[in-house]
Formats: C-alpha cells, structure tokens, sequence
C-alpha cells in the first residue's frame, strides 16, 4: 500500500532530496563546531550557517541575515519572543486560535503578573482588527498572533494588525509556524517585531530546526547563557545578535538541511508554492462539501487559509476515521485537538476534536481525490465499516 501524506501541518514530508544531500554531506566532509575554532572546518561550517540565514533572510524579507536566530524549533522562538520581553504588570493581547506555544507561556506569564487579553475570533476563526484595537490598554506592550491557525488555516489580518501595533507603538509578535516558506511573507511590510518560524514543516527543512526573527528595535532577554565561540574573553552574555541567543553548539548538520530547503523554496518561488497549494486546498474543499455525512470547519475559502482542511465525519469519532485512513487507506492525518484547545472551543468542537488534514509542495491533485474517495467510503459504511478494527 503506497502512503498519502497530509500532515505536513506538523512535518512536511517527503523533503527535497538536496536536504538530505546537503545533512549528508555536512556530516561526511566538515562536520566541525561552527566558530569554536580557526582551521578550515570550523570556518566552513560557519559559512553553513551564514548561507543558511541568508537563505532565511530572503524568504523573509529581512534585510540583515545576522537578525535570524536559529532555535531548535518554533516553540523554543516564541519562548524566547514571549518570555525575553513580557514582565509584570505588562498587558500582552492575542487571538482565541493560538497555539499552545503562544498560550502556555503566556498563562505562565499571566500568573507571574502579566495581564492577559484573548481577543475572540469568529467560529471561522477570523479575526476583527478593531477588536483588537479596543483591546489596547495604556499598559499593554505586545500583540502576539498566529499567521494561519494550525487547526483550520484560517489566515489572521496581519497587515492590519500591524499597522495597529505600529500606531501604538507595541511589539507585534508572529507565530508563522503554518505559513513560513508556503505564503509571501515580508516582516517589513507587515510591521513585524518578532517571527517565529518552524525549520520542518513549510521550509522544507528537518525536524530539530526552526528560528526567530528580531528587529534591531527589539530589545530581548536570552533564554539561556553560555559558550558562543565569539567573545570568550568575557563571562557576560554578548549582546549582538545572533550570539545573544545561540549559546551551546548549534544544530549546524540541521541548519544545513533547512537552508538547503529554503533555497529549494526560493528556486520554485514562494507565490508558485502558494497557487498549487490554493489549487489542491480548493480541490479538497469542493470535493469534501459533496460528501453527505462530512461537516468541514473554517473559511471554506482556499484563498483565506493556509493548506490545512479540518472535518468530522457525522456519528464517527476522529480518532477511529484517522485510524481507518492510515490502516485501511495509507493516508496519514492528524486527530484530535491538535495542541490547539483554544482554537476548537472558537470553533466549537472542544472536546472531540476533528480529522485534519494538510496539504503541501509533493501533494498532487491525484492526491487529493484518492483521499476524497476514501472518505466518501467511510461516510457510505458508517459505524459497521469499523468492527474489523
């Protein structure tokens, strides 16, 4: 049984074979600490990382590559974003579709004292700019939203959101973790202080790898201290970017993956990612809607979401429809409340959850259909279509 993969929402796969070949070959000819020493493959595997940012930079919009921050994964940048800047008696507002990364640190912070707003989103999960504007306090200092919430790809007004912040004068933080390499994206633009972005899934890189952009404005506190290869006179943290917050011996073998995937992402540009994506996204939806028995959340708008469908169907837990799509049908999805909590109870399927499912770059149109037919079949048997498993 050949396997359909639509869980890119939480890895993409499969990944570009120069990833791969970019890992390997870290491994098999420098394979040095970056910057700890002066001979040739200490020096070469920097030179993996500088590309690597640059590649970064360019997908981003951003103007200086040493902005890029490497983290291990986008939870640990937001951390860092959230945790680096917030103090008591500061008031942070967000959106009801975040992520736990955004609102577990955020309800540690609240009970270390800082003020809380959870602007609500619609049962589509739009967002009102102007709700979020009233929320705005003479003590609040950051807004913090998802880009595309990870449950239903709805697209959250980031431009508008911006500009407001900008007019504030607030720090605006952004969770791209669903929109990072798969939608145009330009921190410039869209008045971005702080984005985070997760390695492994859009940009195409491996698991383990993911960043944070920071503003020159942005003054923030490291998560942690230690040895950075550069300034090892001093026993104080430096604080220029990006050694301020890349202590310990980085990740390089995956940081050469991820820019290998960055600039594959570059080479097919992020626009012609985004239409073939639209295009199965749109496919998805249509078929789904035809389907009896099947109720779908969202936009149900490809244009107005990232690549990322969520569905139950009538009288079928998700987690025996997931099940019988892997076991029966090769088809990998994800079920269940999808780290999300806030997110379901704004769309008003906490706690059951759906089946979601999310397309990326390797998904065809064939794809798509294969999986439509699939669960029309389960649809049509119903509940006796489950007892052999």
């Amino acid at each position: 049984m050949s396997i359909i993969y639509m869980d890119n929402a939480a890895t993409s796969w499969p990944k570009p074979p120069e990833v791969s070949e970019a890992m390997v070959n870290f491994m098999k000819k420098t394979g040095a600490n970056p910057g700890r020493s002066g001979h040739r493959l200490s020096i070469e595997a920097g030179r993996v990382l500088y590309e690597a940012r640059e590649a970064v930079a360019s997908l981003l919009g951003i103007k200086n590559p040493m902005q890029v921050v490497f983290t291990l994964n986008v939870t640990e940048a937001l951390n860092l974003a959230l945790l680096g800047l917030l103090e008591p008696g500061d008031h942070v507002i967000t959106s009801s579709m975040e992520h736990n990364s955004v609102s577990r640190p955020l309800r540690y912070l609240e009970e270390k004292g800082v003020e809380l707003t959870i602007v609500q989103c619609s049962s589509t999960g739009h967002l009102e700019p102007q709700d979020v504007r009233t929320a705005v306090r003479a003590n609040t200092r950051m807004i913090v939203l998802t880009h595309a919430s990870n449950v239903i790809g709805t697209l959250l007004p980031l431009k508008e959101v911006g500009n407001i912040a900008r007019e504030c004068e607030l720090i605006f933080v952004v969770d791209a973790a669903q929109t990072a390499g798969c939608y145009p994206i330009d921190v410039s633009e869209l008045n971005i202080d702080l984005l985070a972005f997760a390695g492994h899934k859009a940009m195409l890189g491996p698991q383990g790898t993911g960043g944070l952009y920071v503003a020159e404005s942005v003054k923030l506190s490291p998560l942690k201290r230690g040895g950075t290869g550069s300034r090892s006179e001093f026993d104080i943290q430096p604080e220029f970017l990006p050694d301020q917050f890349e202590s310990g011996t980085p990740n390089t073998v995956g940081v050469a993956g991820l820019g290998a995937g960055v600039r594959f992402i570059l080479e097919q540009g992020v626009e012609t990612v985004r239409r073939h994506e639209v295009l199965l996204t749109k496919r998805l939806l249509d078929g789904l809607n035809e389907i009896e028995g099947v109720t779908i959340y969202g936009p149900l708008q490809a244009e107005e979401q990232a690549p990322v469908v969520a569905f139950n169907i009538n009288g079928l837990e998700p987690s025996d429809v997931g099940f019988a799509l892997d076991r029966r049908y090769g088809i990998m999805t994800r079920v269940g409340l999808h780290c999300a909590p806030w997110a379901h109870r704004t769309i008003g399927t906490y706690p059951r959850g759906t089946v979601r499912l999310s397309l990326g770059w390797f998904n065809t149109t064939q794809d798509v259909d294969y999986v439509l037919e699939a669960i029309a079949e389960l649809c049509r048997q119903g509940h006796h279509g489950f007892v052999e498993y």
